[in-house]
C-alpha cells in the first residue's frame, strides 16, 4: 500500500465477489436485527427499546407515586441519548406499554388517549403523558447497585444498562412479538401469580418436569380475557418444545328476552383481535349471506366490551350459533408459541418453559450477588470513615488544635493517628455540631450495625441455599403486591364436542311424503300420506320410489353407475303437480336409471352389481356434498348397479335373473366405503337381480302374486357359503325375481 492510499483510505480498491461483499453486509445487517431489534433478553424479557424508554424514564424520575411528565419529553430523551431511531418508532413501543389490552402488565402508565381495543391510534406524544408503573419499578430496582453491567451509548457520550434487574419475570408475564431476520418470537403473556409459584417450585426442585410446573402455570392468561380451549396435551407439548399455540376464543353470554326471544352477548374477544375490525367482518359475511345463524350484529360497547349478536332464529341452540361462528370468524383465534430468546451470552435460541424460568432465575442470583457485593463496598468504605470519627472523639483536643494549628493538616493528621486518606478528609468535612456526646454514641451504634449487616451479606455470598432462600423471599414479596388484585382473566377449559349441520337447524322441521316417478321426476308432498295411495304421473310415466321422510333428512339416491347423490328434503319440489326431473337437481347422466332412494339415517345398506358383487356401506359414508355424486359401488364395463337394500338382519338372500336363489350370513360381506365388493353369488349367464337383509328368526319375506306376502322359514335348501351359485326358489316365486 502506497503512501498515498495509507492518507487517503477512500482511494483504496478491494477487489472482491459481489456474493461475498452482499453476504457479509446482509450478515452484520441480520444480526444486528436479531440480538438489537426483534428477540427479548430472556432474563428481563425486554427488546432495546423497551429496556432504554423505561431507563430514560427513570432518570427523569417518573416512578410511580410522582407526577406525570409529557411523552414527547420522554421519546426526546430516549431518541438523544440512548436509541438511534425515529420518534415515531419509539413512540409506538411506549404506547404499547401503557396499552391495558396489549399487556398484561404495564410497564407505563400512560394518561390521555393512547389508544384503543378497536385499533385506534393513540393520541401525538405532546398530548400525552406518562409515568412509570409498579412493575417498571420492580424491573429496574436495585440498577444503581451494580446489579447489571452497563455500556456506552451510540455516541459515547453517557452509559445505558445492557439488561435491567428484572425484579419480575417480564418474559413471560408480559410476553413479546417480534419477526427478525430468518427467525421469529412469539410468547404470550401469562399470570404473575401462577410464574411466581412455578419459579418458587423450580429453586427448590431445579430439575422439574414439564408436568409438574403445569400443575401452578394453567396456561396463557390474556389481557382481554377469552376462553383457552386448548387441549392439555398440546399445552404440554408447546411448553415441553418451546413450540406450539393456543386456542383462544371469545367469552360470551345469553341474555333473554320477552316473549321466549333470546340474543348473545360477547364479552370478551381473543387477544390481539381489534374490536372493529371483527365487527367489519362480521358484518361482510352476513351481508354475503356466509352466516346461516345470525340475524343482526351490533356493537354496544362502552367502557365494557359488549358484541350483541342477534340469532336468525329463536329455535336454534346458542352453543350452535357460536361454534358456527367460532369456525367463521375471528371470535376464535391461534396464538402461537415459539420462545425463542436470547440467552445471557447474547446467542438466539428456543427454550422450554423450565429453561426460560431457570434463566430468569439465574439472572436473579447473579443480581444478588452483584447488588450484595455493591453493598460490601459500600459498608467497606462507611466503616473506614466512622473509625475515622471516633478515633476524633478519643482525641478530640489533640484533632481540633492540629486542625486550628497545622500548616496542613490532612497530613499532619493521617501521621499522627494512622489514618487514611478518605478518614482524613471525612475528619476535616465534619461539622463542629456533630462533635456532641450523642453523635459518638450513634456512630458506635451505626457501626456495629454495619459490621452485622456485612457478617450477613458475607455468609450470604458463600452459601448458594441462602441465596435462593432470599430470592424465594423477594419472589413472596412480588407476589403479594399483585396477589390481591391479580385474577386470572383467561378461563381455561375444553371445547365442547358440537356436531351439527347448518343447513338441518335452519330448516323448518315437517313430515314430508316424497314421491319419485319410474323416469326421475321427483316431489315432496306434506305430510305422511298412505304409500299405497295412488298418485298423478306424466303421461307415459308411472310410479318408481315412494318414502316418507321429514325436510331436515338427507336423501340418498342410488344409481346404475354405483354412485350415490344427495338430496336435501327441503328444496325438493312442492305441491301436487308432476315435480321436477332429478337430474335438474344432481348430475345424473340422461342413461343411468334409478335403482334405490332411502332416506340417510345413519343406518347401513347393501349394494350389489349385475356381476354379483356387492358390499355395505354406512349412509353418512355414501353422502355426497356436490351434485356429482359420490362413487360407491364400482362397476366394470357394461355392468350396472342393481340393488340397494337396508341392512337390518342377520342373513343376506340374493337371487339371480337366472331364478336361482342364494342365503348366506351377513358378515361374509365386508363393509366399506369405496369399491368392487365380493362376490355374492355366481352366475354362468345372465346376472344379480335383487338382494335382500332378513332376520333368519322371522324369515324371508318376499312379494308374491296379487299382492300376497309369503314367508319362508325353512330355508336350508338354499343356504350356503357366499359365492355359491345357488338353488331354484321355493315355487309361487315371482318373475321376473324380485323380493319386493
Amino acid at each position: 500500500m502506497t503512501d498515498d492510499v495509507k492518507t487517503n483510505p477512500g482511494e483504496q480498491i478491494i477487489d472482491t465477489s459481489f456474493s461475498s461483499a452482499l453476504s457479509e453486509r446482509y450478515l452484520a445487517y441480520a444480526l444486528s436485527t436479531i440480538t438489537s431489534r426483534s428477540l427479548p433478553d430472556v432474563r428481563d424479557g425486554l427488546k432495546p427499546v423497551h429496556r432504554r424508554l423505561l431507563f430514560a424514564m427513570r432518570q427523569l424520575k417518573l416512578d410511580p407515586g410522582q407526577g406525570f411528565k409529557k411523552s414527547a419529553r420522554v421519546v426526546g430523551d430516549v431518541m438523544g441519548k440512548f436509541h438511534p431511531h425515529g420518534d415515531a418508532a419509539i413512540y409506538d413501543a411506549m404506547v404499547r406499554l401503557a396499552q391495558e389490552f396489549a399487556m398484561r402488565y404495564r410497564l407505563v402508565d400512560g394518561q390521555g388517549n393512547f389508544g384503543n381495543i378497536d385499533g385506534d391510534n393513540a393520541a401525538a406524544m405532546r398530548y400525552t403523558e406518562a409515568r412509570m408503573t409498579e412493575v417498571a419499578r420492580l424491573l429496574l430496582d436495585g440498577i444503581d447497585e451494580d446489579a447489571v453491567d452497563f455500556r456506552a451509548t451510540y455516541d459515547g457520550e453517557s452509559e445505558e444498562p445492557c439488561l435491567l434487574p428484572a425484579g419480575f419475570p417480564n418474559l413471560l408475564a408480559n410476553g413479546a412479538q417480534g419477526i427478525a431476520v430468518g427467525m421469529a418470537t412469539s410468547i404470550p403473556p401469562h399470570n404473575v401469580i401462577e410464574l411466581a409459584d412455578a419459579s418458587l417450585h423450580l429453586i427448590k426442585h431445579p430439575n422439574a418436569s414439564v408436568d409438574t410446573l403445569l400443575q401452578y402455570l394453567k396456561g396463557p392468561d390474556f389481557p382481554t380475557g377469552g376462553v383457552l380451549v386448548e387441549p392439555q396435551d398440546s399445552i404440554r407439548e408447546a411448553y415441553a418444545t418451546g413450540r406450539g399455540g393456543f386456542r383462544v376464543r371469545a367469552k360470551w353470554v345469553v341474555e333473554k328476552e320477552k316473549g321466549g326471544a333470546w340474543q348473545i352477548v360477547v364479552t370478551e374477544i381473543p387477544y390481539q383481535v381489534q374490536k372493529s375490525r371483527l365487527i367489519e367482518r362480521l358484518a361482510e359475511m352476513l351481508q354475503a349471506k356466509k352466516l346461516p345463524f345470525l340475524g343482526d350484529i351490533r356493537d354496544e360497547s362502552a367502557e365494557d366490551l359488549r358484541i350483541v349478536l342477534e340469532p336468525k332464529s329463536r329455535r336454534l341452540e346458542a352453543e350452535i350459533v357460536m361454534e358456527s361462528l367460532f369456525k367463521l370468524s375471528d371470535l376464535e383465534t391461534r396464538v402461537p408459541l415459539n420462545l425463542n430468546v436470547l440467552d445471557a451470552n447474547g446467542r438466539p435460541g428456543v427454550l422450554d418453559l423450565r429453561g426460560a424460568l431457570n434463566a430468569w432465575l439465574a439472572h436473579r442470583r447473579v443480581v444478588l450477588q452483584r447488588r450484595s457485593q455493591f453493598r460490601l463496598g459500600k459498608i467497606a468504605n462507611r466503616l473506614e470513615v466512622l473509625g475515622g470519627y471516633l478515633i476524633v472523639y478519643l482525641n478530640l483536643d489533640e484533632v481540633i488544635a492540629i486542625i486550628r494549628e497545622a500548616d496542613n493538616p490532612r497530613e499532619q493528621l493521617m501521621s499522627r493517628f494512622e489514618l487514611t486518606e478518605t478518614q482524613a478528609n471525612a475528619i476535616l468535612d465534619m461539622r463542629l455540631r456533630s462533635l456532641r456526646r450523642l453523635e459518638e454514641m450513634a456512630l458506635r451504634t451505626e457501626r456495629d450495625s454495619l459490621i452485622a449487616e456485612q457478617e450477613g451479606l458475607e455468609t450470604l455470598l458463600g452459601d448458594e441455599e441462602m441465596q435462593w432462600h432470599k430470592i424465594s423471599s423477594e419472589i413472596r414479596e412480588m407476589k403479594a403486591i399483585f396477589a390481591k388484585e391479580d385474577k386470572r382473566r383467561t378461563e381455561c377449559t375444553d371445547a365442547p364436542e358440537i356436531d351439527f349441520d347448518p343447513n338441518e337447524i335452519l330448516v323448518e322441521r315437517e313430515a314430508i311424503t316424497i314421491i319419485c316417478s319410474e323416469k326421475g321426476w321427483i316431489r315432496a308432498m306434506k305430510g305422511h300420506v298412505e304409500l299405497d295411495t295412488e298418485f298423478k304421473y306424466k303421461e307415459g310415466d308411472g310410479p318408481g320410489f315412494i318414502l316418507h321422510a321429514e325436510t331436515i333428512d338427507k336423501i340418498l339416491l342410488f344409481a346404475e353407475n354405483g354412485r350415490f347423490y344427495t338430496l336435501s328434503g327441503d328444496k325438493l319440489p312442492r305441491g301436487r303437480g308432476f315435480g321436477e326431473p332429478v337430474s335438474l337437481m344432481v348430475d345424473l347422466p340422461a342413461d343411468v336409471d334409478i335403482v334405490r332412494l332411502v332416506r340417510a339415517n345413519g343406518k347401513k345398506l347393501l349394494v350389489a352389481a349385475s356381476t354379483g358383487h356387492g358390499l355395505i356401506v354406512e349412509t353418512e359414508a355414501a353422502l355426497a356434498q356436490t351434485r356429482s355424486g359420490k362413487q360407491v359401488l364400482n362397476v366394470p364395463g357394461d355392468a350396472r348397479a342393481v340393488a340397494c337394500c337396508s341392512v337390518e338382519g342377520d342373513m343376506v338372500a340374493s337371487v339371480g335373473v337366472n331364478r336361482k336363489m342364494l342365503v348366506f350370513a351377513l358378515d361374509e360381506v365386508p363393509e366399506m366405503t369405496r369399491g368392487r365388493g365380493v362376490i355374492l353369488q355366481r352366475f354362468k349367464d345372465g346376472g344379480l337381480a335383487d338382494v335382500t337383509v332378513f332376520d333368519s328368526a322371522k324369515g324371508l319375506v318376499w312379494q308374491a302374486g296379487g299382492g300376497r306376502i309369503r314367508t319362508e322359514t325353512d330355508l336350508g335348501p338354499w343356504a350356503a357359503k357366499r359365492g355359491s351359485a345357488g338353488k331354484l326358489p321355493p315355487t309361487g316365486f315371482p318373475r321376473p325375481a324380485r323380493f319386493t
